[in-house]
């Protein structure tokens, strides 16, 4: 019973930052308020405060977690209300994400070559642009190491929707299709959320972005092994 009632406070401690970080981002919208990033900073801290262990907290947080998978799959929704438009772009979309994919794990070979990484670590972060279920799921197949491969996800995905505005401004990327894929294609689920911000069209985008990069990663990664870390 007291481990039912921990776990419950928990997902509650869980729901009730993000709530509130997502208020302060909606508030103020500053990138950096982003709130999976600043809901995580604060459940650190509480937990740190009232030395919680991590074991415990994912006692709850695993309920969670156990999401992600129902809410990826979710995304099709949006996808199906822009069908027509997908169908009509559907080289330019393919094309699009089968470069921004490609160039976002050769990216991560060649800073892991560059920098010197260990094997194991190398691998581990080759999938960081896919959603965490598909990266967990090349990582053991390629041979790296799961846990490292979230860490590499979560990092693409908070700091690919801070930049993103900073970099779409740069670039003067206007377009709610080009900035859907660059955002589903290089942070994944984080990154289309963030695409929501732009409208439906660029959440869509976002979306099949997001699932045409996981198919294309699971075929290029054990490629990439193969050359250039055998």
């Amino acid at each position: 019973m007291q481990q039912i009632l921990f776990a419950t406070l928990m997902i509650l401690l869980t729901i009730i930052s993000y709530f509130f970080m997502t208020k302060l981002y909606i508030r103020f919208n500053f990138s950096f308020l982003l709130p999976v990033l600043t809901s995580t900073i604060l459940i650190i801290i509480i937990l740190v405060a009232f030395q919680i262990p991590y074991e415990r907290y994912m006692q709850g947080g695993q309920w969670i977690n156990s999401l992600l998978g129902p809410a990826v799959v979710a995304l099709a929704y949006p996808l199906y209300k822009q069908r027509e438009f997908l169908r009509k772009h559907a080289v330019v979309i393919l094309a699009s994400v089968t470069f921004a994919g490609t160039v976002g794990m050769l990216s991560a070979a060649l800073l892991a070559k560059v920098t010197s990484l260990g094997h194991s670590l190398s691998l581990s972060i080759l999938p960081k642009s896919v959603t965490t279920p598909v990266a967990i799921a090349i990582t053991d197949g390629i041979g790296g190491n799961a846990s490292m491969a979230v860490v590499a996800v979560m990092i693409a995905g908070i700091f690919g929707s801070i930049l993103a505005p900073i970099l779409f401004k740069m670039a003067k990327v206007h377009s709610p299709v080009g900035r859907g894929i660059a955002l589903g294609s290089a942070s994944h689920a984080l990154g289309t959320a963030k695409a929501a911000e732009y409208g439906e069209l660029a959440f869509s985008m976002g979306s099949v972005s997001m699932s045409l990069n996981a198919l294309l990663s699971s075929i290029l990664a054990p490629l990439i092994v193969w050359i250039l870390f055998n």
